[in-house]
Order: C-alpha cells, then structure tokens, then sequence
C-alpha cells in the first residue's frame, strides 16, 4: 500500500503578536483626561503619531529580550502596520537584535489601527458632549459592533484580520512570524485564531489592557484540531520591559479614539 502524502505545513511554527511601545498619543491622551479636555492635544494624522521616548526604550527592551534566545526563538518575517509608531518598533525591535538585520519587515494596511471616523480625537468628555447619539449608540450596540460614522466596529477590524490570516498561511507556513500592531489588533486576533465569540473575547479585555510592548505567543501544534493549529502559550507577557526596568505602560481602549 502506497505511504499516505506528506502533509503540506499550513500555519507558522511560531507566531508572535505584538502591540506597538507607547506612543506620543498615548500620553497625549493622558493629559487630556486629566484636564478634562474634549479633545487631544495632537495636530495631523493618527499614523503619524510616534513613539515617546519611554515607547522607544520599550520597543528595545523587547528586542533585547529576544536576542538573548536561541535562533530558532528569533522571527525571520515581521509584518507591521503601517502607523509609524508601529513601523518605529518593529525598526527599534529589529536594530536591537530581535531578529537579523536581513530580516524584511512588511508593511500590511490591514494591520492598522481600528479606524474611529468622526470620532477621531475626541476624549470620553467630547465624545459625550459633541456626539451624544454616538455615545448612546455605542452603550446599546457595545464596542464590539458599533461603528461610528467613517469608522470602524471590532467586526471590521476582524473581517480584515482574516485575510491577514490568509496571507499568512499561504505565504509564512513554517515560518517564525512576528506582528506589530495594536491593542485592538491584539485581541482582534485572539479571536480569529481561537475561534472565539463576542462574549469571550470582551471578557479578556476586561481583565487587562494589553500592554505596550507586550507579547502574544502562539506556537504550531499537531494535536489541536484535524490537521494541527496554532496553540497559545503567552498572553499579554511584559518580561522584555521588566527585565530592563523599563516601566510598563497599559493604555485602555477609549469609548472614542484611542492614539492607541
């Protein structure tokens, strides 16, 4: 009897989820909540907002972290959204010996923030005074499935996050795949890969704001479901930043815009 093909590898070996450091917005937004401002204290676009200094030290601390491992616990693929606080610590990451120097990080549009359409910039206070039908929309519908006018709801996010999925199976099977993004982007894809429900997912969020920095591990796994899968073993780990002293920032996802 002939021997049974060789089955092809669909998955990465190893996937790693990671939110950008902290970024100028996020302090930014600090300061306008203590103040109680209606909006945040930044010109131009959200994808231009960069690092603070702490997010760089952030972004190099988790770099260093992964030096320190084996090869084989090293990406030899990143792929980033295109927000250049995102493209800074992929850069930063990379540079501080995250991952070889040959190593192509890959800008990918479907990566990027949840998009907040008028909403953009508006502290919980503006959001409340400016747009009171959003702010009621949003208490009804949840975060999960409202959408704010020109923005997006988490099941946008997620629609686009599957054919990152995709692209990633076609093209970085057996790869070791490293993903810098966003908080929502984080748990976005907690959920496509565990197969989760809404229920689920909100109530992870709940427990934690997913850390700057911080990092999600999934690793292939021949025993999860027919034909393998990937299998998480870390959530939300601030080791990197812990190691070097590097304070840990958590910046929750605002009823509006999160410069997150």
């Amino acid at each position: 009897m002939a021997d049974a093909p060789t089955r092809l590898a669909r998955w990465p070996e190893r996937l790693w989820i990671v939110r950008h450091g902290q970024s100028a917005g996020n302090v930014a937004r600090d300061a306008a909540d203590e103040a109680k401002l209606d909006r945040i204290g930044l010109e131009g676009r959200d994808v231009d907002v960069p690092l603070s200094a702490l997010g760089e030290e952030q972004a190099r601390a988790l770099g260093h972290w992964f030096a320190q491992g084996e090869e084989g616990a090293r990406p030899d693929i990143i792929l980033t959204s295109p927000y250049l606080r995102a493209m800074q610590t992929a850069n930063l990451f990379r540079d501080a010996g995250g991952a070889a120097s040959d190593v192509s990080i890959c800008l990918d549009e479907r990566l990027r923030e949840k998009e907040f359409g008028i909403l953009d910039g508006l502290t919980t206070r503006g959001i409340g005074k400016t747009f009171p039908d959003q702010a009621e929309f949003r208490k009804l519908l949840g975060k999960f499935y409202h959408r704010p006018p020109g923005g997006e709801s988490w099941c946008d996010v997620i629609f686009r996050l599957r054919a990152v999925m995709d692209t990633i199976s076609l093209h970085y099977a057996d790869r070791r795949v490293l993903i810098v993004a966003h908080q929502v982007v984080v748990l976005c894809m907690r959920y496509v890969i565990e197969n989760m429900n809404e229920q689920q997912i909100l109530g992870i969020d709940k427990q934690a704001d997913v850390a700057n920095c911080a990092i999600t591990e999934y690793e292939f796994d021949a025993s999860v479901g027919r034909a393998g899968g990937l299998k998480l073993t870390r959530y939300n780990v601030t080791a990197p930043m812990e190691k070097e002293d590097a304070p840990v920032t958590r910046e929750p996802e605002p009823i509006v815009a999160s410069r997150g």
